[in-house]
């Protein structure tokens, strides 16, 4: 465990420095990541999914796509089968800001991994996505004990029993 919360930090400290480089807020490069994961999934990236992912509001979405889209990071279109949609994507400019400054890394990375067999990455794959899985189940469950603490912060002010 901590080594992985120290590789975590590392991987903070290193997109902090990435956005402040580029004059971003570090929730702008998660933004980013979660456009670009959301298109290798094959799925739409939305405004209403970045703010599920992000865990923003729909006000705070729409000022950090207004950003994003001012400093040339993104682009919205309307979705062709329902207007009432936006569709996100990440603009070539910024996949290439972020394969200037995180490709070297991602090199590295797959040196590191050609050290390993098949089996060995087929490990690795496994044990991290089932480490992702747990930290989302923990995040799920840290969002229901704020929305209940809130729910009790609400009812003691109103006077009634927590």
């Amino acid at each position: 465990m901590h080594r992985l919360r120290a590789l975590a930090v590392e991987l903070n400290l290193l997109g902090a420095e990435f956005a402040h480089m580029h004059g971003l807020h570090t929730t702008d490069l998660r933004a980013l990541i979660c456009i670009l994961d959301a298109e290798r999934a094959g799925l739409d990236a939305t405004p209403g999914l970045l703010g599920s992912q992000l865990g923003i509001n729909s006000a705070s979405v729409t000022a950090l796509l207004d950003r994003m889209e001012k400093a040339g990071l993104i682009r919205r279109t309307q979705d062709p089968e329902d207007r009432r949609r936006s569709l996100l994507a990440v603009t070539p400019r910024a996949v290439e800001i972020g394969q200037t400054f995180f490709g070297p890394l991602i090199t590295r990375t797959g040196a590191v991994l050609d050290n390993f067999n098949a089996a060995e990455r087929d490990a690795i794959s496994r044990f991290l996505d089932d480490v992702n899985r747990a930290v989302a189940v923990e995040r799920q469950a840290g969002s229901q004990r704020t929305d209940d603490s809130e729910s009790r912060s609400r009812r003691r002010r109103a006077g009634e029993p927590a």
